[in-house]
């Protein structure tokens, strides 16, 4: 029996979140936000601490810097249920990463200082931890720039240890989605892009075609289509999902929890149609509280919600 359910490395920092700012942000003025939410952030985090929250033995390593923001990162995931081990603190003249999100109801900006999130490297990781796992998950493909050219080979090495793999991309903040990406899919189980991030890893503008490429590729594509809810493509088998009906509060976190709900259900051998619905269930969840875990952290909430939904 492997130690972990799921295994993820990757970043480790906190959302600052503010609610109620003008939508055009003018120079040299002060604007006042109505709220704000000091929060966990990073996909790879998120993901973590929301498959434990379901109930996953999850281990997780990452690398934060030696200052405030880091330890309540820590801390939030230490709380949540998740091992943190492995994950290295260090000092010096870069600290913690920051991603402020500026919240405009529809849409939003995301602004990140990217501090220790791209130095997790692959010195950094313990690879017999990691392997000591059913599931090996990772997110923010573009953001691990110093992991990133070992990426495939991380994936590959899971693989011949008997692991499935899964990979989120999220977003390129480049904007180039380089071919790379290729190469780590080939070793990659699950791909779990939203609708851009699918037509951007396969360099078109056309779902179907973008779902196509991929499949050419790795077994399972998932994609998440937001209100529309979430299409799988396996072969030439396509299962399509609705979302479930919520008052959204805040979409932040809602596809990374997604990941966590998928996850935990397939890591246990679950039919692809139930991985998808409490994928879809966690999603949901995540966006009744502001950020991507406090609707998890509130396990009242979150019984009851879960519950209802089963």
């Amino acid at each position: 029996m492997p130690r972990f359910d799921v295994t993820i490395a990757g970043e480790l920092n906190l959302d600052l979140i503010l609610y109620g700012l003008p939508e055009q942000l003018l120079p040299e003025r002060e604007l006042l936000a109505e709220r704000m939410m000091l929060t966990l952030g990073s996909s790879s985090a998120i993901v973590a601490h929301n498959l434990a929250a379901l109930g996953s033995r999850v281990g997780f390593q990452s690398r934060i810097g030696d200052d405030p923001l880091g330890q309540i990162a820590l801390e939030r995931l230490q709380r949540g249920g998740v091992d943190t081990s492995r994950v290295h603190r260090v000092t010096g003249s870069t600290t913690t990463g920051l991603t402020v999100i500026l919240h405009h109801g529809s849409w939003r900006n995301i602004l990140t200082y990217m501090g220790t999130i791209s130095e997790l490297s692959w010195n950094d990781l313990d690879l017999e931890y990691l392997g000591d796992s059913r599931h090996f998950h990772l997110s923010s493909f573009y953001l691990q720039r110093a992991l990133r050219p070992r990426i495939p080979e991380l994936l590959r090495w899971m693989k011949s240890k008997g692991l499935t793999t899964s990979l989120d991309t999220n977003d390129d903040p480049d904007d180039q989605w380089e071919t790379d990406l290729q190469n780590a899919l080939r070793y990659v189980d699950v791909f779990l892009p939203n609708r851009r991030e699918a037509c951007k890893a396969a360099r078109t503008e056309d779902l179907e075609t973008a779902i196509r490429k991929l499949s050419e590729i790795v077994p399972l594509i998932v994609v998440k289509l937001g209100p529309e809810g979430v299409l799988a493509q396996k072969g030439r088998d396509r299962i399509v999902v609705p979302s479930r009906p919520v008052q959204v509060v805040d979409t932040v976190g809602a596809g990374d929890s997604f990941d966590a709900g998928f996850l935990h259900q397939y890591v246990r051998g679950a039919d692809l149609s139930v991985c998808l619905a409490c994928g879809n269930l966690a999603g949901a969840l995540s966006t009744t509280r502001p950020g991507g875990t406090e609707a998890f952290r509130d396990v009242e909430h979150r019984k009851r919600f879960l519950e209802s939904g089963s």
